[in-house]
């Protein structure tokens, strides 16, 4: 089975680093990641074990595997903290690594479908929560078409 795109959100960088190390997972089947990253200070810097995690699974199981990016979530931008985040995370890894624009806010629908084991769009499609994951989605696909219009004048 080849799957064009998955999105997996955990909620911190130890459930991404619990996937990218899973011995059940095929190397061919996890060839890049977009990593969810909270607007606020932890989460942003277990961003050096995440990486380190990367590293490692590139040098011992997939040496293709790459990072197609970040993307910020729970980002309630009102606030002084959300913001020095979203910077400090562009200074840190902007020159290494794609920031998406699109930003998932804090909302309580966010949560709810948590305790109500739907989807956002199931739930609330005209949230704003939803939006934002739509516009993100936009994003990735635009840049995986770039990417590929890219690969295919190259050749």
């Amino acid at each position: 089975m080849h799957l064009a795109q998955v999105t997996y959100h955990t909620n911190d960088s130890l459930g991404c680093t619990l996937l990218l190390v899973d011995t059940n997972v095929p190397t061919n089947w996890l060839c890049s990641v977009i990593i969810p990253v909270q607007a606020q200070y932890l989460p942003a810097k277990g961003m050096t074990q995440l990486m380190k995690t990367i590293t490692k699974v590139r040098k011992q199981v997939n040496p293709n595997f790459k990072v197609e990016g970040i993307v910020l979530t729970l980002a309630d931008m009102r606030t002084n903290l959300a913001r020095v985040t979203a910077e400090t995370l562009r200074e840190q890894n902007g020159g290494m690594l794609r920031i998406f624009k699109t930003q998932i806010p804090v909302a309580v629908k966010a949560a709810e479908i948590s305790a109500a084991g739907q989807s956002i769009y199931a739930y609330d499609k005209g949230s704003k929560v939803a939006q934002a994951y739509l516009e993100f989605t936009k994003e990735v696909l635009k840049n995986d078409e770039r990417n590929k219009a890219a690969v295919t004048y190259s050749r």
